[in-house]
């Protein structure tokens, strides 16, 4: 339990640590490529402002207006833009490409645009120019496209374009180095968190292991006095009788005393059922495991079950269900258990199932013994026995009052108890129906768990309980 809650504990640092590294990373991520856009068109825009006051502009005529100078405005600006691994394209004003620093005129459309914006090239083309865009470059460009106009007069137009690896190839190299360092980091809280869980979870399990050993020395410190009053109270009894006291008082003191004597057997049984759950759960006492057959163990815990079914007029009937196969075997209820503890599990599942049902009513206790296959044959020469998983199941059936669809979750709680006004049941089954400690079903949990198996309960009001116990045979636990 406590590491269960202790990995708990630890996956919630980490996944909360996860989540917060995972928000961090995104919005610096985001915020650094963003930078880095703005600053390409920065730079952008401030080669476009160069470059337009640097254009060389001539007159044409009165009516024609005026030109620009292609050579002489481009011819010092080719070097300077290379060395910036920026590229530079006039069009005239109808969009014809009449200038460009790359050998082979890119398949984009003219689009004005002083903001900037990121395009791709429609075809890998074979460019080879001063600004490093080879065949294996980025086929994305980031251009501003500025209209260069003198008054009403459109001379032309002029786009500026920078490869985006500029922004890409630091954005990658970002993202790697974050999520090495969320790796990192991760790796390194979940340590952390293991070890804090492991701190904080301490004090909880020191007081826990002190309130199970107080509760296995309280329970087996009361045992004596509940003894010994036990004891008193049927001398007491011994010597009434042996008085033969008819009066009235003495009567009314026999009946006080057997009410006492009745009492005292409930907490007796109270008692050991915590000690025995006490010593469960702070592992002081170990089963002993040996060799058990199951089919005689249930006919000697029927066999003592008779006389309580018999004042009740209930029959119980046992039956056991060898394998289909043709081999015979001696040892197919024999499983590897604690004899004592089976006895009690399956003492109180027919205690419970004598005390739920009516008079003239039916218990069958059903023993099976099933195999089942582990996988299919990898090869004939593989022995069937390894490829066969046994199993032995116990079914409790009864004709009782039933359990209610809603209370069969938590029926296996300790100290849990069904409303006795909601199994439709008669005035007298309520009452004895109260009687219970909520603890007889938790101590057959608790064995079954020991032994490796599982219990399950299905029921229908009205008409009866099935308690299946199913556990590893002989081999398999």
């Amino acid at each position: 339990m406590f590491q269960t809650t202790r990995r708990r504990l630890a996956l919630w640092y980490t996944a909360v640590t996860a989540i917060l590294l995972l928000l961090f990373a995104s919005g610096m991520y985001w915020y650094v490529r963003n930078t880095l856009i703005e600053r390409i068109d920065d730079t952008l825009n401030h080669v476009v402002e160069i470059v337009g006051r640097s254009l060389v502009i001539e007159p044409i005529s009165p009516e024609s207006g005026q030109r620009l100078n292609i050579e002489a405005s481009f011819r010092d600006n080719a070097d300077t833009v290379d060395d910036d691994r920026i590229d530079l394209e006039w069009f005239s004003p109808t969009g014809e490409l009449l200038w460009s620093t790359f050998t082979e005129p890119l398949d984009i459309p003219l689009h004005p645009n002083r903001t900037g914006e990121t395009v791709q090239i429609s075809h890998h083309q074979d460019v080879e120019t001063p600004s490093l865009l080879t065949p294996h470059s980025s086929l994305l460009l980031r251009q501003v496209t500025e209209r260069i106009q003198i008054g009403r007069q459109v001379l032309g137009y002029l786009r500026v374009s920078h490869p985006w690896f500029e922004v890409t190839k630091p954005s990658q190299q970002l993202a790697f180095d974050l999520i090495l360092g969320i790796g990192l980091m991760l790796v390194s809280v979940a340590l952390c968190g293991w070890f804090l869980s492991g701190k904080a979870m301490e004090p909880v399990k020191d007081s826990y292991q002190r309130l199970k050993q107080f509760t296995a020395d309280a329970s087996h410190e009361l045992r004596s006095p509940i003894a010994l009053i036990q004891t008193n109270v049927q001398v007491a009894l011994a010597e009434l009788d042996s008085a033969g006291g008819q009066g009235a008082g003495s009567l009314k003191y026999g009946q006080q005393l057997k009410v006492v004597e009745r009492l005292t057997k409930r907490l007796g049984r109270l008692v050991d059922d915590l000690l025995f759950l006490a010593r469960q759960d702070s592992g002081i006492v170990q089963p002993q495991f040996s060799a058990c057959p199951l089919d005689a163990l249930l006919m000697e815990v029927v066999e003592e079950q008779q006389f309580a079914a018999a004042e009740k007029k209930i029959k119980i009937f046992l039956d056991l269900t060898a394998p289909t196969e043709t081999e015979t075997e001696d040892d197919w209820f024999t499983l590897q258990g604690d004899w004592n503890q089976l006895a009690r599990l399956f003492t109180n599942l027919i205690g419970n199932a004598i005390h739920y049902t009516p008079e003239g009513g039916e218990i069958r206790v059903e023993l099976q013994h099933i195999s089942t296959n582990k996988e299919l044959f990898s090869s004939p020469l593989t022995p069937r026995s390894s490829l066969l998983s046994s199993r032995l199941q116990v079914k409790v059936k009864d004709t009782g009052i039933g359990i209610p669809e809603t209370a069969l979750p938590h029926l296996f709680d300790r100290f849990y108890r069904v409303d006795p006004a909601r199994t439709h049941a008669t005035a007298s089954q309520a009452v004895q129906a109260s009687t219970g400690s909520g603890l007889g079903l938790a101590i057959a949990a608790a064995i079954v768990a020991n032994h490796q198996g599982q219990i399950t309960a299905e029921s229908t009001l009205g008409q009866g309980t099935i308690f299946t116990v199913t556990l590893p045979a002989s081999g398999d636990a």
